[in-house]
């Protein structure tokens, strides 16, 4: 059981504190008393360093949509690796991944590849600003887009901190300069007039607004189709560039979220699936805007290099990653997905509870609220539902289920129907000792 002051994970911990600040080098990752250390992984389930297992539906915060150490996966990039792991000339291998992305979606003609969301949200963002010549971007409050200073803008402000009309934009990270809060407009999420009004407002400046279609951080709620489509709408309108993050809806379908919504956006960032399982980045999008990265007339007007940025090992597993997920692949983990949102539902109104859960096809998040959750105010956790969550956490995790400790659940194709029923049944367990506070 969780905690164990005996077990080796809290072993490990100790032994961490002196090399790692906080014996921490995710922030994602920590908990308290002390992280569960991973020993290995297969299919849809992780091993700790004591031998307990657990059906894992965190999946490396979405990256692992095939689950762990897949034969294809491990082929693809054993064989790669065996000729050369990185070289300082381009490849085969990134035509191939950049032709099949582009391919999927009709928004993209041209990608470019990075090491991380992180990175590829970053070089989307000046992307924006070198085609445009206008300083500021647009996002939403409580959307989470990587660590660069612009995109993490109001990712987490307080109830103190929202503001009476419009959002505000506040610092994520100590010692973020002001002229970055200056050059950030926090826009409300599913609100449509409301945004719209901000971004004309500031039009003039803008150089693109940044959204993810169903926002992690700020509650996992579907975009409105209304919403979505005034973006589009106003942009084009004001002159900025939309910038779709896919670095986790792209699990949603084949053509991703944009796909789904039918939303055609300027740019759009990548990462997480299309690596295999290896650290990956991409931005896509049409030759107009990818035309800031071209170097064929001297310096290009936004430089863009990295030691490992499309490093073949990555391309290899990523293009056998992507090979896996056809129609039928998504149409599986859209019926896992809605039989895991129904089935904790149910759970919720069997024992009394409030709460919900929210996502679309392989994703859902669980929150401890009655009232309908559409944007980052309405899914900020009040003091109780917080204790609510943090119970239901340890028990999940003791019935050999692993999510995210905010209640995000990202399934996999190794899963089987004996699976989602383990997972509803540990959820319901789990809410029976929230039932009982």
């Amino acid at each position: 059981m969780y905690p164990d002051p005996n077990s080796s994970s809290q072993k490990m911990y100790d032994r961490a504190l002196a090399s790692l600040p906080g014996g921490n080098t995710r922030t994602t990752v920590f908990m308290k008393p002390y992280p569960i250390y991973a020993a290995r992984g297969e299919g849809c389930r992780v091993w700790d360093l004591d031998g307990n297992v657990y059906i894992d539906c965190i999946n490396n915060f979405t990256s692992q949509i095939h689950g762990h150490a897949h034969p294809a996966l491990i082929k693809a990039a054993t064989t790669q690796l065996a000729i050369g792991s990185a070289f300082g000339l381009p490849t085969e291998s990134e035509v191939d991944l950049a032709e099949l992305l582009a391919a999927r979606l009709p928004s993209v003609d041209q990608v470019r590849f990075a090491n991380s969301g992180t990175e590829a949200v970053m070089m989307a963002l000046k992307a924006a600003r070198a085609h445009t010549g206008r300083p500021k971007i647009a996002k939403c409050e409580g959307a989470y887009h990587g660590s660069y200073d612009y995109a993490e803008v109001s990712l987490d402000p307080t109830p103190e901190a929202w503001g009476r009309n419009a959002p505000v934009s506040v610092a994520y990270a100590k010692g973020t300069p002001d002229n970055v809060l200056a050059d950030v407009i926090t826009i409300p999420f599913n609100d449509a007039e409301a945004a719209v009004s901000l971004i004309r407002e500031h039009g003039p400046e803008l150089a693109c607004v940044l959204v993810d279609p169903m926002p992690n951080r700020a509650g996992l709620a579907p975009a409105d189709q209304a919403y979505l489509d005034a973006l589009r709408k106003v942009t084009r309108e004001v002159g900025a560039l939309l910038i779709f993050d896919e670095v986790i809806t792209f699990r949603l379908g084949f053509r991703g979220a944009q796909g789904l919504w039918n939303i055609d956006p300027d740019l759009t960032t990548l990462g997480k699936i299309i690596g295999g399982g290896f650290p990956v980045g991409a931005i896509g999008g049409h030759k107009e805007f990818m035309a800031v990265f071209d170097p064929r007339q001297g310096k290009p007007a936004l430089p863009h290099g990295g030691t490992f940025s499309a490093n073949p090992v990555t391309m290899r597993a990523g293009i056998a990653a992507m090979e896996l997920l056809d129609d039928a692949a998504f149409a599986r983990l859209d019926a896992m997905g809605e039989a895991v949102r129904s089935g904790i539902d149910a759970a919720f109104r069997r024992h009394g509870v409030p709460g919900r859960t929210v996502g679309l096809g392989s994703l859902l998040k669980i929150h401890f609220a009655d009232r309908p959750i559409r944007d980052y105010r309405s899914a900020y956790l009040t003091e109780e539902e917080g204790k609510r969550q943090a119970v239901f956490n340890r028990g999940l995790l003791n019935r050999g289920v692993l999510a995210a400790g905010y209640g995000l659940m990202a399934l996999s194709t190794p899963m089987t129907d004996g699976d989602i029923h383990a997972i509803i049944e540990a959820a319901s367990g789990a809410l029976k000792e929230v039932a009982a506070l």
